[in-house]
């Protein structure tokens, strides 16, 4: 196998976050798996592991991939972003929320912001002496959110 030049591997990983974030994931998945074969770091396993649970499925191995790059750098809120979006695809949206909220305590970022406002925060419950899961604020939220109100 040839090794390339750092400066090559880093182009690699300039042009495959430049793809990330155009929204074409699958044109960064073949560059970052080129880069992550020449130099391991914890960059490249989080955004390696949002490429491969997007594009192939692989959702375990994806979270793993993010999971392992916050074990090495855990106040990068870039790995916290990658992790949200992997648990996003996983269908895990408490999650991901939780992850985006940590990302925000490790400094945050705009891709932070703008997901936590796809994702959304729940409205009070409209009785708010009762708990969530009690009955009646279920009904009364659910009459109120078909009449309007809510």
């Amino acid at each position: 196998m040839e090794l390339m030049p750092q400066d090559d591997q880093g182009r690699l990983c300039q042009r495959a976050l430049e793809a990330l974030s155009s929204g074409d994931p699958q044109a960064a998945l073949p560059l970052l798996e080129r880069a992550f074969k020449v130099q391991d770091n914890p960059a490249l396993h989080s955004y390696l592991g949002y490429c491969i649970a997007k594009e192939r499925g692989q959702v375990r191995k994806g979270r793993d991939l993010c999971l392992a790059s916050l074990e090495i750098e855990p106040q990068n809120p870039a790995h916290h972003l990658n992790l949200a979006r992997v648990l996003q695809i996983a269908g895990q949206k408490p999650e991901a929320i939780a992850a985006l909220r940590k990302g925000m305590e490790s400094g945050g970022s705009p891709e932070i912001v703008a997901l936590l406002n796809v994702l959304g925060t729940r409205k009070p419950p409209p009785l708010r002496f009762l708990s969530r899961d009690n009955p009646l604020n279920k009904w009364i939220g659910i009459l109120l959110g078909r009449v309007g109100l809510r």
